[in-house]
């Protein structure tokens, strides 16, 4: 694994909330406000996530497996499912979203632009060593109270051939969550809630403005993950692979995969390109509509 390339120091963004600061390893970029680990970009699988994933309680709140084998009540399926992630099970054919024999990648190639906690990655997409898509994937980390991080996702994909994503469910930007937030399982105690007023398995597949994954964290501390659409994307309001068993992912590109009609399949030509922004909203306390709806408002203006 080559050495990732120095960052400029991620500064703060609101003095009385502590300090967003980075450290590099041979593999990572990691993400602290002040001491505590607030997650790490990895890049030791065939493509980049962000694991832990940890929320206002202090915990983490997405999935500790693969990277963390035998945690106690955690289900060691879908191995490719890695905490917080984005990538897409059909590009001109190719299966970026299992990758079993990683012939299909989304490699690291250097950051740029890092100041006022975000930092943004360069990416390519390459297949068997051809590359199809060159890829800016920022992350900006906003944190506005004790109760409330807010991770905004902004990545720009620019066709270097032709590309066309095809109409599946498997995709694109995905969180699996810890056990105790899924609503079925051994542990499970959380809930599915969306903009559109859909609960739990109700909720998959349609359309919605946000989504909403809300229980107890492995503390027992009630804690809610939300994943928000921007209005600009798109295919917005987006079709929803929500699954009670802990995946949650926004697919601008799946339409007859989840309503058996319609064709989500989309094509961007040679040096065409295309911008999807995303939120991500941890919170701690009881999950309230109102306060999620409020956190949209402010992110569908930006």
């Amino acid at each position: 694994m080559k050495r990732l390339l120095p960052l400029i120091s991620i500064l703060l963004i609101q003095t009385s909330f502590g300090e967003f600061r980075q450290e590099k390893t041979e593999t990572s970029l990691r993400i602290l406000d002040g001491d505590t680990l607030i997650t790490e970009y990895r890049t030791d699988h065939h493509l980049p996530y962000l694991y832990p994933l940890v929320g206002p309680t202090g915990t983490g709140l997405t999935r500790n497996h693969p990277m963390k084998k035998d945690v106690p009540g955690e289900q060691p399926d879908h191995p490719h499912h890695r905490s917080f992630w984005f990538t897409h099970g059909d590009v001109n054919g190719h299966d970026f979203w299992h990758s079993k024999d990683h012939k299909s990648k989304i490699a690291h190639k250097s950051f740029s632009n890092s100041e006022k906690g975000s930092f943004t990655a360069n990416l390519e997409w390459q297949h068997d060593g051809k590359v199809l898509l060159k890829e800016t994937r920022t992350y900006q980390f906003i944190k506005e109270s004790d109760s409330a991080l807010q991770l905004n996702v902004t990545s720009t994909l620019a066709a270097v051939t032709d590309v066309t994503f095809g109409d599946t469910k498997e995709g694109s930007f995905a969180i699996r969550v810890s056990p105790t937030l899924r609503h079925e399982g051994t542990v499970a105690k959380g809930h599915i809630a969306n903009s559109e007023g859909n609960i739990d398995k109700d909720a998959w597949g349609e359309r919605a403005r946000w989504v909403s994954y809300h229980g107890p964290d492995s503390q027992g501390k009630p804690v809610a993950i939300t994943m928000m659409d921007h209005p600009s994307n798109h295919n917005h309001p987006t079709h929803w692979h929500a699954r009670t068993y802990g995946l949650l992912t926004a697919n601008p590109f799946g339409e007859k995969s989840f309503t058996k009609k319609g064709d989500g399949t989309h094509t961007l030509k040679k040096g065409q390109s295309l911008t999807q922004k995303y939120g991500l909203l941890l919170q701690s306390g009881a999950f309230d509509k109102k306060s999620v709806e409020s956190a949209y408002r402010t992110f569908s203006k930006k």
